[in-house]
């Protein structure tokens, strides 16, 4: 947590690391953004699309205020507005939120393959390795981290279309259980990045492994 408190001091400790971790949550955030809108459209639900969210700006998908909470404390978020009324049947609200969490996951796969690539073949820096591992880490992270079944979060989308009646629950007992949840959540930060690393590095073992039996073959 003092690390997430204090990265805007990456700024002048390492400004190339800054910046370029601000690209890259920046583009994964959009990026999960921008398929939450596209799969609503194609679910028929066009109001992420009417109000402009069919897009990879972050200004449009993140905000100032994320943007600004990015640099300084290392936290960002988005979000897109949707309808379930406007989609075309009962699972479509739980496809669109699965929508964001998938382009994560896939993004984390494509950037440890590229990691894993660039390093076999010498192709790049150190640096550049590192941030492609980045890369793939904090992909991992948003990936676990959207789904977890709290409100606010892609996974109570998901949660409250299969078992509607959680809805009933009464609205202030909801909203006290997120903000607690989202204490633990921030407190327990260090575990999401470890499961981060941990699946970039199985990753990595995996392209390995294919590699190896690839050239024995």
């Amino acid at each position: 947590m003092n690390q997430m408190n204090f990265f805007i001091t990456y700024l002048w400790k390492d400004p190339m690391f800054f910046l370029a971790a601000i690209i890259i949550v920046v583009f994964s955030v959009c990026a999960h953004e921008f398929m939450h809108a596209w799969i609503a459209l194609l679910q028929g639900d066009g109001t992420a699309a009417e109000r402009g969210h069919l897009t990879m700006s972050p200004l449009k998908q993140m905000g100032p205020w994320s943007l600004f909470m990015l640099a300084f404390i290392g936290i960002a978020w988005g979000q897109v507005p949707v309808d379930p009324s406007r989609m075309r049947h009962r699972y479509s609200h739980a496809l669109v939120a699965f929508a964001g969490p998938a382009t994560n996951l896939l993004l984390g796969v494509a950037f440890s393959l590229l990691c894993f690539l660039a390093f076999r073949n010498e192709v790049g820096t150190e640096f550049t390795w590192d941030m492609l591992y980045f890369g793939a880490t904090i992909n991992m992270v948003l990936f676990l981290l959207n789904l977890l079944p709290v409100p606010g979060f892609d996974g109570w989308a998901i949660l409250v279309t299969f078992f509607p009646k959680i809805m009933r629950i009464d609205s202030e007992i909801v909203k006290g259980s997120f903000f607690v949840i989202i204490i633990l959540v921030f407190m327990g930060i260090g575990k999401l990045f470890e499961f981060g690393r941990i699946s970039t590095a199985a990753m990595l073992w995996f392209f390995q492994a294919i590699a190896d039996r690839i050239a024995g073959a």
